[in-house]
């Protein structure tokens, strides 16, 4: 597998499927990596268009609240708590306590949780949604294979938003 310029991972051009839904779910990981690189704790929590309060530091949360979710909760049943107290927020919201290291030191951990989780599963297998999400969904169980897609959606929405926030912070954009 190459790479890009900057270091992320390239998805493979050619692959069964398993291999490229991973391979552009870990290039999406890696682009939020970058996206917060180098930054201080005061640049990772301005938000960049009023009136929205969304951060740097509240994407990575929110983003470790995602995988923590989606792999833990749905695909493996587990009893998880959200990692960013239990507001409401998706794990946007921010304490004066938290800064990026402990963020990312989360977000990193989920990561590679859920690759443990999913290591052993084939795409058709399912997680059980709850409530409200199976409502949406319209169905109670989705498959890892739905999973792993929407996590690339989810990541690729959410980069959009980093990039924005990262240039207005700094200047510096990115693929």
């Amino acid at each position: 597998m190459g790479t890009t310029p900057d270091g992320r991972p390239t998805p493979p051009p050619h692959a069964d499927e398993r291999a490229m839904l991973e391979s552009w779910l870990d290039f999406h990981r890696a682009t939020l990596a970058q996206k917060v690189a180098g930054l201080d704790d005061q640049q990772v929590r301005l938000a960049a268009v009023p009136p929205s309060t969304m951060t740097l530091l509240g994407l990575v949360q929110h983003l470790a609240e995602v995988e923590r979710n989606w792999h833990r909760r749905v695909l493996a049943g587990e009893d998880a708590p959200p990692l960013h107290g239990e507001d409401g927020q998706g794990g946007y919201a921010l304490t004066p306590d938290r800064g990026m290291a402990e963020a990312l030191a989360d977000w990193q951990a989920e990561v590679a949780h859920g690759r443990e989780l999913t290591a052993g599963a084939t795409l058709e297998d399912t997680g059980r949604l709850s409530g409200r999400a199976a409502d949406w969904v319209g169905s109670e169980t989705v498959s890892l294979r739905w999973i792993l897609v929407h996590l690339i959606e989810e990541y690729a929405r959410h980069n959009g938003h980093a990039d924005l926030l990262r240039e207005s912070i700094d200047g510096r954009t990115g693929l």
